[in-house]
Parts: C-alpha cells; structure tokens; sequence
C-alpha cells in the first residue's frame, strides 16, 4: 500500500506540473435553462423577463424594477470506465497497457476535480464490472485511484492450456481448436457500456478507456461495442481513449515464437521470421485502429490514443489542442448562424 501511495503521489505532481498550461478553464453547465448561480442584476424589461426572478430587494432601494441575472451550474458529474480486462495486461515499451489505462483515468479525475465536479469510476476486469461511487475532492479522487492502481497491479488469472495452431496462420489446422467453445468474460465491454449509461442518467461526461479489442463482431460489420457506445453518446459527452502498444500491430524478426490470446487462453505458433507474415500482422493491426477510429466517429465521441511507447502528455496536449480549436470553430460557425 505504501508503494501505490508514493505511485499516486508521482503520478499527480507528474498531471500537474506538465499539464496545468494545456489543460484549464471553466466549463459550462451540461442542462439547458438559465440556470441557478446569481450573477448580477439589470433593469426589468416588461414582456421579456420573468417576474419570478424579481431583485425585490434592489428594486426597493432604487425605485425601478429590476431582475436577478443567473448562470448555469458548473458541476459536471464524470464517470470512468477504465477496461482492465486481460488484453489490457499487456506492454513491451515504457508501461503495459493497464498502467497507461491508470494514467488516462488520473488526468480526467485531476482535471474534473479540479474545478469542483463529481468523478466517479467503474472498472472491468476478468471479474466483472465493481463502481466506485461519484465524490467531490482530491481524498476521494486518490481513493478511487489507489484502487485502480492496485487492480492494475494484480496479476490476471490463469488461463486454461489450449491445443496450439499450426505456423501457417489463423486458419484450422492440425491440432486446431477451431470450432471449440471459447469461454466468454462475466462482462465484457459492451455490457459495461449499457450498465454505465443505465445506472447514471444525469448528463455529464463519460470516458471510457479500453484497447476496444472486445471482439470483431459480424464480417464487415460494426464492433460490438458501438451501438452500446452510440447510446451513451447520445445523452452524455464521450470521451474515448483508446490505449495500444505497438507490438500489436508490428511484429519483430525473432523467428518462431508462440502468441498467447489472453483473453481465451488460445496458443498461435508463428514464423515471424517470414516477410508475409509480418505485413499480414502489420495489416490486420492497421485495419483494426481504423475500423475502432471510425465507429468512434459514428459515435460522435472524441477520440484519444495513448501508445506505451510513446509520452502520454505530449498526446494529451495534442489532443486538447485540437479539440479547442474545433470548439472555437463552432463557436464561429454558430454565431455566423
């Protein structure tokens, strides 16, 4: 426990030592209405205003009638989801993915609970889905982050041994398990999704932050998490990170070695020693990113990839930078409308 403490200690003066000038402002209330904060006063202007937020106070001493001036609430209630099931226990660069994950979920919490919102936290593992529930302050932020740290930290449980496939590919072979019954998790990610966007109605900001590496779904057809996704996007803001190490679309030349699927347990003899093998790999991985890319933006959610071989900040600065550049836009476009 000691060890994780010091971890999160770093981790924080690490957000706001190289975060704090990309990342800062105020956000406006997520509801419509005017809102409930008191601003300031002005004169009553008949057939405009409504005499329910009458200044009776101002409008005796002065004499002429004036209205109370309100803003929208600036709480926003966040909620993570961070995906650490067994495909996330994986990284052969500065972190495996889980950290990374880790790290994703610290910056949206500093950021959130920084300007006074709720975050609140759900984790997926080979166990299930467990939720932290939404708090204010930096006590309840380190809490909800020690526990991710330490799920991060566990080691995944074993998997059952499975037949091994031959060199040539993905395809049925000789000691093949195709066509046996793989073992599904308790939940995987879709479900996590819709039990995400059931439990919290009140609109915010969710991010989930996951390698999106839950399945294929049907031939050509969208993931199995998208329209889950699409739901959740349509009443909240979505924020998607979705964490990858390079290894997963690159294959190094060291011969002949054994892939392991974590999530079924599943053994993949491979010759990487062979020139159509490693671009296959490389294609196949390129193909997955851009189909995950565009079901995102089907989705309407923002999009964020964080790679371990790559600075996690200098990402996340780029990321922050375009997006207010596309919200300054809009802006523009709206008042052009």
């Amino acid at each position: 426990m000691l060890g994780r403490a010091r971890a999160l200690r770093g981790l924080e003066l690490a957000v706001v030592r190289r975060l704090e000038g990309f990342l800062r402002g105020e956000h406006l209330g997520v509801r419509t209405g005017p809102g409930s904060e008191p601003a300031d006063s002005r004169p009553y202007r008949a057939g405009e205003d409504d005499v329910r937020w009458m200044d009776w106070p101002l409008t005796a001493r002065t004499g002429e009638p004036h209205v109370r001036e309100v803003v929208a609430d600036r709480e926003l209630e966040t909620w993570v989801l961070v995906d650490l099931s067994p495909s996330m226990a994986f990284g052969t660069a500065r972190s495996d993915k889980r950290h990374l994950a880790v790290t994703a979920a610290a910056v949206v919490g500093h950021l959130t609970t920084r300007l006074g919102d709720r975050f609140g936290a759900w984790v997926l593992d080979e166990g299930g889905v467990v939720r932290r529930p939404s708090r204010t302050g930096r006590t309840a932020l380190h809490a909800a982050l020690r526990e991710l740290l330490g799920r991060a930290m566990a080691e995944p449980a074993p998997l059952p041994p499975r037949p091994r496939r031959g060199r040539r590919g993905p395809g049925p072979s000789a000691g093949s398990s195709a066509g046996a019954p793989t073992a599904a998790p308790a939940v995987d990610l879709a479900a996590a999704v819709e039990r995400l966007g059931a439990a919290h109605r009140r609109r915010g900001l969710r991010v989930v932050v996951s390698d999106f590496l839950d399945g294929e779904g049907a031939a050509g057809g969208p993931p199995p998490w998208e329209r889950a996704l699409r739901r959740l996007a349509a009443r909240h803001q979505v924020l998607a990170v979705e964490v990858v190490d390079r290894r997963e679309s690159e294959l190094p030349d060291v011969g002949v070695v054994e892939l392991v699927d974590p999530e079924s347990g599943e053994v993949l003899e491979v010759d990487t020693g062979r020139a159509e093998v490693r671009a296959a790999f490389g294609a196949a991985g390129a193909e997955h990113r851009a189909r995950v890319a565009a079901a995102l933006r089907r989705c309407g959610a923002a999009h964020l990839r964080l790679s371990t071989d790559e600075d996690w900040v200098a990402a996340t600065a780029r990321f922050v930078l375009a997006q207010r550049r596309t919200a300054r836009a809009v802006d523009r476009m709206a008042g052009r409308a």
